[in-house]
């Protein structure tokens, strides 16, 4: 069995838990997923089993969108409602719409991005919430961001009570963005704490949540030997890359790992044979050829 299949994941759950859920459910120990989401974040997790787990990288490169709440006047050690209440501070008044937007607006296009202490990202073969745990100092790596939209969906809450203001969001960003920190960026931005209070993951890649299934709903399908109903095939992470239909001489000499001789056409090229998708080659400069990148299905090698 190979192919992606895509999941929702429930709050409350890691990502890592649902993989080997999912292994136990199909009885396979090659399962991977292409992105965390945070035990209180809910959404679309994409697991690759069999072969796609070749494809995972491709797959956490492809956009994801998610949608959610973001509590200004308030401020966590976790920049998510998990942490300790480090900061607090009473809004005189509510933010409008407008004040919100245009600092949203700031959030967005290419950008460097300091990930949270309480986070998966590894410094030194350490994970940095290790750090945080044992209250040791780390140095936090920069990293790249890119954010294509980042804006509200609707109108703000107000509680005078707390002096605390939600908005509601969209945004749709690139590999390795923390939202959370986004969420405390725009607080920041304001003039006040802010935390994030709610995450849900829309899409991922071509993916909706409409397109997920529970992994009750995965469990019953496995029992009725109708899994394959919602495997997606794996070039479905491949789909933005151009791909180059290979001949016999041609996948024998693949297949072995060789050098193609092409004209140049992309750099990355995904070769297939026999209507499946078989490798990702991409081109060498100095050889002036396509070379071998991700090996993915060599088999059926004597058909024609």
């Amino acid at each position: 069995m190979d192919g992606i299949i895509p999941l929702y994941k429930q709050k409350g759950m890691t990502s890592n838990d649902c993989v080997r859920r999912c292994r136990g459910i199909l009885s396979m120990k090659r399962v991977g997923h292409s992105g965390t989401l945070d035990p209180n974040v809910d959404g679309v997790l994409l697991l690759c089993v069999g072969r796609a787990t070749k494809v995972v990288n491709y797959l956490m490169d492809s956009g994801k969108i998610y949608t959610g709440e973001i509590t200004l006047g308030l401020a966590t050690t976790t920049e998510d409602l998990d942490g300790e209440v480090i900061e607090t501070k009473r809004l005189v008044r509510p933010f409008t719409s407008v004040e919100i937007s245009e600092k949203m607006q700031l959030l967005t296009g290419e950008q460097i991005q300091i990930p949270p202490l309480y986070s998966a990202v590894k410094v030194n073969g350490r994970r940095l919430y290790a750090y945080a745990r044992a209250h040791q100092p780390v140095e936090r790596p920069k990293r790249k961001i890119n954010v294509a939209y980042f804006r509200q969906t609707g109108a703000t809450t107000f509680d005078s009570a707390t002096g605390q203001q939600k908005c509601y969001f969209e945004i749709s960003c690139g590999k390795g963005t923390y939202v959370r920190t986004l969420a405390t960026d725009l607080g920041r931005l304001l003039g006040v704490p802010a935390v994030m209070s709610q995450l849900t993951r829309q899409q991922s890649g071509s993916f909706k949540i409409s397109d997920t299934v529970s992994l009750s709903q995965l469990e019953k399908l496995t029992k009725l030997d109708r899994v394959q109903e919602i495997i997606a095939d794996l070039d479905t992470a491949l789909q933005k890359f151009e791909h180059y239909q290979l001949d016999l001489t041609e996948w024998q000499k693949v297949r072995n790992g060789g050098f193609l001789k092409l004209q140049y056409i992309s750099e990355k090229l995904v070769l297939t044979y026999n209507g499946k998708s078989r490798c990702i080659y991409h081109w060498h400069s100095k050889y002036l050829c396509y070379v071998p990148e991700q090996m993915i299905d060599l088999t059926e090698g004597n058909q024609t």
